[in-house]
């Protein structure tokens, strides 16, 4: 089996790196892989660090999107992904998460009838104004075969009419396999919270911000800003994503001395942080979950999230970007009694080449 592999961001180089090694270590299973860069995340340090410090293999291809608007790159990617697999014909394209990555690999293959995978499919934030949302939704309606980290996952799919055909030998776009594989998350944060770094920080609180809903939003950017800053009493680390950085600089925004800003991190040197730090701030989708890999009390700054299960069992807070609620629920952290097993065994690579199979 020929399988084509699309990242573009920074996630889905963690999440390949699981699956592109499971299929490497094991050539008996007569699957070959090419992995495509849209080259959606392009700075050195948001992209090519990832490949060395994780041990993936350099991508065969890479398109070197770039940024741009949503729909200039969306298009760009779907022309050049679409060249490629005219020209190699793969039996099967797979695609990880919901980025605009996700969606161009999807769509290209669906048009040319090659059957697309979706990785970390059935997630819903069930807000269609954010652009994760519409893509992976767009993408599981495309997709053959529907790997999900829970059955929280499972059920958000059957509300839209999505079900597991599971007497089909076949099975293909109409007809869908829906799976649950846990969380390939998981699996990775098993397998390389033993080769991260060290880090010398103590005693702080681990902040991400890079959504649109609050980066591009000069209201709910400086009330999350306030409230970091209000929370003098606590030492914060914040990772800048470039995007980031440029917009506080362009509204004026800075933060306190007991906020430490560095460059963005690669990924040893990000799960090093969060099982260092005491707690997580973020509005990133992945980082709640790492935070709960490593039983630290994680609070959310967005309004819904994809991860309810956090919620529900109280690892996770979500406070949107609301001034008061993100200080009181600073003010307020503790970390829950019980720690539940909600994402699978850490063997999810080896699940999904068994269903492709």
């Amino acid at each position: 089996m020929k399988l084509f592999t699309i990242i573009g961001a920074r996630p889905q180089f963690i999440k390949a790196a699981v699956l592109s090694r499971y299929i490497r270590d094991n050539p008996s299973l007569g699957l070959s892989e090419t992995l495509l860069h849209t080259g959606q995340h392009y700075d050195q340090n948001m992209s090519d660090v990832f490949f060395t410090e994780m041990d993936i293999p350099q991508p065969d291809i890479n398109l070197h999107t770039g940024s741009g608007s949503h729909g200039k790159t969306t298009g760009m990617m779907l022309e050049g992904i679409e060249k490629i697999i005219l020209e190699q014909k793969p039996d099967v394209l797979l695609v990880y998460g919901d980025t605009n990555s996700t969606l161009a690999g999807a769509l290209a293959a669906s048009k040319l009838h090659v059957p697309v995978a979706h990785v970390e499919a059935g997630l819903r934030s069930f807000m269609m104004v954010m652009p994760e949302e519409q893509n992976r939704r767009l993408t599981d309606h495309l997709s053959t075969w529907l790997f999900c980290p829970t059955q929280t996952a499972v059920d958000n799919l059957k509300q839209e009419g999505i079900s597991d055909f599971e007497s089909m030998y076949k099975p293909n776009a109409d007809k869908k396999r829906v799976a649950i594989t846990g969380d390939i998350m998981y699996e990775a944060s098993l397998f390389y919270r033993e080769k991260s770094t060290k880090t010398n920080e103590s005693d702080f609180i681990l902040v991400t911000i890079h959504r649109a809903e609050n980066t591009d939003d000069f209201v709910r950017l400086s009330s999350i800003v306030t409230a970091i800053n209000y929370l003098s009493e606590y030492k914060f680390i914040l990772p800048v994503h470039p995007r980031t950085r440029k917009i506080l600089e362009q509204q004026n925004l800075m933060f306190a001395s007991h906020v430490k800003m560095m460059e963005p991190v690669g990924y040893l040197e990000m799960i090093a942080l969060e099982s260092a730090c005491s707690a997580v701030l973020t509005d990133s989708g992945g980082v709640q979950k790492e935070a709960f890999f490593f039983q630290k009390p994680c609070i959310t700054m967005r309004d819904s999230t994809e991860w309810v299960e956090l919620v529900k069992c109280g690892w996770n807070t979500l406070v949107g970007a609301d001034t008061e609620k993100i200080i009181s629920a600073v003010k307020s952290i503790q970390i829950p009694n019980d720690y539940p097993e909600l994402y699978g065994d850490g063997r999810c690579a080896e699940k999904i080449v068994s269903w492709l199979g």
